[in-house]
């Protein structure tokens, strides 16, 4: 996989791979021990139903998406539900 700075990905959108546009990147967890990031934490866009998503919210309602669900990061970032 090509690196990425993580200022790169700050704020950008993060998109299904069946299109459906999930919001904004707000930070990434990761483990601090083993250096390895966990999740991405997407602020959700006002018109996305909860109902319609997979993922876990966090307590301040933003969406749990496991980094393993990333596909591709180029204009979006392209993650699988």
């Amino acid at each position: 996989m090509v690196d990425i700075l993580a200022e790169n990905l700050s704020g950008k959108a993060v998109m299904s791979a069946d299109g459906t546009e999930l919001g904004d990147l707000y930070n990434i967890t990761m483990n601090l021990d083993s250096g390895e990031l966990n999740h991405l934490l997407v602020s959700p866009h006002e018109q996305l139903r909860p109902e319609r998503v997979d993922f876990e919210f966090d307590d301040m309602g933003r969406l749990r998406v496991p980094v393993a669900n990333v596909q591709a990061v180029k204009d979006y970032i392209v993650v699988a539900r």
